[in-house]
């Protein structure tokens, strides 16, 4: 069965079930296409929170589709593979946040949305790469916790010189963006491009960020490519946006690092994601306990930016 045959079924079966497809920004194009919304963290959270629909098909790694079952208690969320896991979400498992509030009493718990639910549940508010500086800025406290992404806390840190921005774990990381994404690729696509403006994501490293011409999430990158005059880019993050980025700009290039991989967000396909429809599974579960938290961190992060 061929791409766009199983994406019509696909698109028959969330329509009877009532299911909205939410997709990651980094997801194969194929994936992409049969969403109804596509977008980054902090827009598919909004998505999931706002929908009137009773189950959510979610195409993204397991932090994300904790996330939309903590929002929407009562409602079916369907994962296509329940193995596409972070790495970096691992790296901050509950008890070293607890640790941390313990050696630091003062300071206000801000996390990324990319921790598992035990985590987000000890938080004080949930941030995204797309208004981490809001976040810490609407704050009172003077030193803030800020987990799991180091290279995020060095941007949030920039932007807010007057606040103590304690990173947990000191050295927490996404694999793509830290590894996968280097100074001298992206210098080395500058000399092959040199009109392009380079758009970086804030896990970089900080080399990339402090060269960049800005530093956006990725729902920053649409924007700023679509506004900009520019006709060519660079694009410093998982090589998935590229797609998007060329199908929302038809007349515009965008470059990206094509080995800048996230092989976890790759795991889902069409098949799976049929398979999840039809089978009603699996479904993503988090602990009451724990999802009322979650849910509670994650509106305060909501009501900053909605």
């Amino acid at each position: 069965m061929g791409n766009a045959q199983l994406q019509a079924k696909i698109r028959d079966l969330a329509k009877e079930m009532d299911a909205v497809i939410l997709a990651h920004s980094y997801q194969v194009p194929e994936i992409q296409d049969v969403a109804d919304f596509v977008g980054d963290s902090l827009d598919l959270a909004m998505k999931a929170y706002r929908t009137k629909a009773q189950c959510i098909l979610f195409c993204g790694v397991d932090f994300m589709a904790e996330t939309a079952a903590a929002l929407n208690p009562g409602k079916t969320v369907l994962i296509p593979d329940p193995n596409s896991r972070c790495p970096m979400a691992g790296m901050l498992p509950r008890q070293a946040v607890v640790e941390a509030k313990k050696k630091h009493p003062s300071a206000a718990t801000v996390l990324y949305v990319n921790t598992l639910a035990e985590a987000k549940a000890e938080a004080d508010i949930l941030c995204t790469s797309a208004n981490a500086v809001r976040v810490v800025q609407s704050l009172p406290n003077k030193r803030i916790l800020f987990g799991p992404d180091e290279n995020l806390a060095y941007y949030v840190a920039k932007r807010v010189p007057d606040k103590e921005i304690i990173p947990i774990p000191e050295h927490g990381y996404c694999v793509v963006h830290k590894n996968l994404i280097q100074k001298w690729q992206l210098d080395l696509l500058k000399t092959e491009h040199p009109k392009a403006v380079l758009l970086a994501h804030p896990e970089c490293n900080p080399d990339i960020q402090d060269s960049a011409g800005f530093v956006l999430s990725t729902n920053g990158m649409a924007e700023k490519a679509r506004e900009l005059p520019a006709k060519e880019f660079i694009v410093a993050t998982e090589e998935g946006l590229a797609y998007r980025l060329r199908k929302e700009n038809p007349g515009k290039k965008f470059y990206v690092i094509e080995t800048a991989v996230c092989v976890q967000m790759k795991k889902h396909s069409l098949e799976k994601a049929y398979n999840a429809l039809k089978s009603k599974s699996p479904v993503v579960t988090v602990p009451k306990g724990i999802a009322e938290k979650v849910r509670t961190v994650t509106e305060r992060m909501l009501n900053l930016t909605i």
